[in-house]
């Protein structure tokens, strides 16, 4: 029989997969327009996941990606309040383990540090988005998240040779097995930046 500890883990984990179809589902097939009212129940269940696990770094992160993903689609002062809880959850999670989802707690800092107004408005920053992608990618060199979000950070620095080293990287790792919802969508992503840079910045990549 297995023991309580273990249930536990599995019991969360298959929560976790759950909200991430559900994300996937949203942050990729739902019009633009409509995102923001298809994430509240999201919002909802990782929350009471996080009220179920209030230790689970996992459930932080998973909560603070939909937060983030929310803020992203909703704007306003809303939005703001939404990628501070994310970036306090992501923050106590890395205290507990930055490991934890292979990482994924620096990718989502780094990508909230490179998206979120800088102050006075909020607390963007982008030398702490560059430390915490490439934190992300020192713990999972492959992972197509950390490439993806990396690669748009490098892309807005104008970085445009480095960005596409990264992006060929999320079109050349195969889906991961129970996630190939939301790595197709973060590859069709990783497809619009690549075509975007090379048409934008063709003479500038060559010089390199």
């Amino acid at each position: 029989m297995a023991s309580p500890a273990l249930a536990s883990d599995a019991s969360l984990m298959n929560a976790i997969d759950a909200l991430s179809h559900g994300w996937a589902k949203v942050n990729y097939q739902t019009p633009k327009k409509a995102r923001a009212a298809a994430f509240q129940p999201l919002i909802s269940q990782a929350n009471s996941l996080l009220e179920t696990y209030p230790d689970a770094p996992e459930a932080m992160i998973m909560d603070a990606l939909i937060l983030s993903s929310t803020a992203a689609v909703e704007g306003g002062v809303d939005a703001l309040i939404k990628v501070r809880q994310a970036r306090d959850l992501l923050l106590h999670a890395e205290k507990i383990n930055p490991q934890a989802l292979d990482g994924a707690v620096y990718t989502c800092l780094g990508s909230l540090y490179a998206k979120v107004p800088g102050w006075p408005i909020s607390f963007g920053d982008k030398v702490k988005a560059r430390k915490y992608l490439k934190k992300a990618l020192k713990i999972d060199p492959g992972s197509i998240d950390a490439n993806y979000f990396y690669a748009d950070f490098l892309a807005d620095q104008g970085e445009y040779a480095q960005a596409i080293s990264h992006l060929h990287l999320v079109l050349q790792t195969p889906p991961r097995a129970g996630r190939e919802d939301a790595d197709s969508g973060r590859r069709d992503e990783a497809t619009r930046l690549l075509a975007k840079i090379n048409m934008a910045h063709k003479q500038e990549i060559a010089a390199h």
